[in-house]
């Protein structure tokens, strides 16, 4: 068996925001040594890990050269250069989730291609090269109105992702390689976090109900268990244990679905990496999702699923009228509720919707905790010092 722990082993990770430094938690648990690279000398992960370095992720060069340091390399964003991923396995070095996997991610287009060409359920959708072609579709009557809009690439937190229902509404988006997809009637968005370790030992966590701001369009809730049918429930975990599978991921993988109207289980998209869907299981779970990133790819058992409590999530986001040095108004009397456990990024700077931090509820009754969710929202404010 491999010694990672109190060891010369480096486990490098790519990108070192929010995601990293509450990986490193972990790593810390267990005295793994880290190496971690992000484009920001102020990155949220370089007060926890052995050995931080600035560089841009996109850069080829800087990633093979970071990761030559390495014995194993994962990463906590998409956006990275896949040659320089490519270039690292051909040198033996292992990354997870593997090149492969991320380039079939990386680009909404090829992801949704993907789900296409191994029968995965998902909403019908066109490739669209750029915003004059998919007017010209528009006019020929190709395309219907109402849709969804998405860039292939660069989108995250809402960003990258608008409800196309007039044509005045094309106005807003940029001239960029995209995807539109039909209008889904869906009574509940839905996420399923599964690990898969190198072996491929496969576990789901119990399937998460996400409510979304309808502004931001991010994440504001997410309740877990999810109030629907256990039949649902069952259906969404499978279909997340077969995207997967399919996909041969290292490591976790998101599986963000829609449940529709007729009760369909149909797959929005993935993020192979620890997730905002997730945040729950470092309260609720008796294996978070970080630490079972950390077990999946270094190929150690996978840790239970259960969970401990049912609990809610609420994302900590910039006020949208705020931008400056940091300040969480609010925060003691938050503290003072029972089962209530704020979790600040590291991130100096606030701005409008900035994912700041996230606060976990944990109550024996949902309905109870969603409550309480409700009071931390209200009550805790991200806002500026000037």
């Amino acid at each position: 068996m491999k010694h990672y722990f109190s060891s010369n082993f480096k486990l490098g990770i790519l990108g070192g925001g929010q995601l990293g430094k509450m990986m490193l938690y972990d790593t810390r648990k267990f005295d793994i040594q880290t190496y971690v690279m992000d484009p920001s000398p102020e990155a949220p992960s370089r007060i926890a890990c052995d050995h931080f370095q600035v560089g841009d992720l996109m850069n080829y060069d800087k990633v093979v050269e970071f990761g030559k340091q390495v014995d194993i390399l994962t990463f906590e964003i998409e956006s990275i250069n896949i040659e320089a991923l490519k270039e690292l396995e051909a040198l033996g070095k292992k990354v997870y989730p593997s090149a492969s996997t991320l380039e079939k991610i990386q680009n909404k287009g090829v992801q949704k291609q993907f789900y296409h060409s191994n029968t995965i359920p998902t909403a019908d959708f066109y490739m669209i090269s750029d915003k004059n072609s998919l007017k010209q579709k528009l006019s020929k009557g190709e395309i219907t109105l109402p849709f969804v809009w998405k860039s292939t690439t660069g989108g995250y937190d809402g960003k990258g992702v608008s409800v196309i229902k007039t044509e005045t509404d094309l106005n807003k988006i940029p001239d960029v390689e995209c995807i539109v997809e039909s209008l889904i009637n869906f009574e509940k968005e839905i996420a399923v976090i599964v690990a898969r370790s190198a072996s491929g030992e496969i576990k789901t966590y119990p399937v998460v109900e996400m409510e979304f701001h309808p502004e931001a369009n991010q994440v504001e809730y997410v309740l877990c268990p999810a109030r629907i049918e256990k039949e649902t429930a069952r259906k969404a975990r499978e279909l997340a244990h077969l995207v997967s599978s399919r996909f041969e991921h290292v490591g976790l993988l998101a599986v963000e679905m829609f449940i529709t109207i007729t009760g369909d289980v149909l797959v929005n998209e993935v993020a192979p990496r620890p997730h905002n869907s997730g945040h729950f299981s470092i309260e609720a779970s008796f294996t978070n999702q970080f630490e079972q990133h950390i077990r999946a790819i270094l190929n150690l058992p996978l840790g239970s699923t259960e969970n401990k409590s049912n609990s809610v999530m609420v994302n900590l986001v910039g006020d949208e009228n705020h931008k400056g040095e940091v300040i969480y108004d609010g925060i003691e009397e938050i503290m003072k509720m029972p089962g209530v456990t704020p979790h600040i990024y590291g991130k100096k700077e606030t701005r409008p919707f900035r994912k700041m931090g996230h606060v976990n509820i944990i109550h024996p009754v949902l309905n109870e905790a969603r409550s309480i969710a409700e009071q931390v929202k209200s009550t805790i404010k991200v806002i500026s010092k000037s």
